[in-house]
């Protein structure tokens, strides 16, 4: 989602809590396998340490553009739950044809609208 900033020096903040929002581009004919493959791999992370809750969001008027917004501890405890073994093993079947743009983000406090 940001250009100048890969998802991969994202990880390596140590900040928590943190939000990993993730945009897929999904085929209109492939939402269903989409969705299983979703549902399956939010099962593994449920049972991660440092996990907190996720929820899936689809676009409106018939879109296959997905968001995930995921909440963990940390960004450490993100990192040690993406590379788990069982959950690496379940991105295998994503259909290639499946774009997905991932960013981690964090709290910002704005004072008498929002907290940190």
């Amino acid at each position: 989602m940001d250009e100048k900033l890969p998802f991969s020096a994202q990880i390596e903040e140590k900040v928590g809590p943190v939000i990993v929002i993730s945009k897929f581009n999904v085929n209109p004919e492939d939402v269903d396998q989409f969705l299983k493959e979703w549902a399956s791999d939010a099962e593994t992370m449920k049972l991660q340490p440092g996990f907190i809750s996720t929820q899936l969001h689809r676009g409106i008027a018939g879109s296959s553009v997905f968001a995930n917004y995921a909440v963990f501890e940390s960004t450490e405890h993100f990192k040690r739950a993406s590379n788990n073994p069982e959950f690496q093993s379940k991105l295998t079947h994503y259909l290639a044809s499946i774009v997905v743009s991932p960013h981690i983000f964090k709290k910002v406090a704005v004072p008498g609208i929002c907290v940190d």
